[in-house]
């Protein structure tokens, strides 16, 4: 797959379903309580929608209460940018994948103690899943 960059917008209408467009492209949020991955508990890996680069297991997955996919750690910090985001009247950190540039949700310093202190709370049309990897 290509880079963000080299990607034309007109690519990623076609790609895409709207849903995954709004969110991925124009960084949106699905609704809490409605992906499809917020009360997944198989084993594998949660792929970029986008680009289909591996981002999070189930082994860090846990149940925040949050609505969405919550994991306490990506599987390789490299494949993910973490921005700062303003929008909303609030201050989080936006989470994207770094080989596409889609946005994936936020991480918060409210995850697992007893880990690594964060929460990945990421929309579920953001990520594909592929079981047993």
């Amino acid at each position: 797959m290509k880079k963000a960059g080299e990607v034309k917008d007109e690519e990623w209408k076609r790609k895409l379903s709207e849903e995954e467009y709004r969110v991925l492209r124009e960084k949106g949020t699905e609704r809490p309580f409605t992906g499809k991955y917020w009360k997944h508990k198989e084993k594998g890996n949660y792929k970029c929608a986008g680009c289909g680069v591996d981002l999070f297991s189930s082994d860090t997955k846990f149940d925040s209460g949050c609505g969405w996919p919550s994991f306490y750690a990506a599987l390789d910090k490299d494949k993910i940018e973490e921005k700062l985001d303003l929008s909303h009247g609030m201050r989080r950190i936006e989470v994207l994948c770094k080989n596409c540039g889609g946005h994936l949700g936020h991480v918060f310093d409210d995850g697992p103690r007893d880990k690594t202190g964060l929460r990945y709370c990421i929309n579920s049309v953001s990520l594909n899943f592929v079981k047993g990897l």
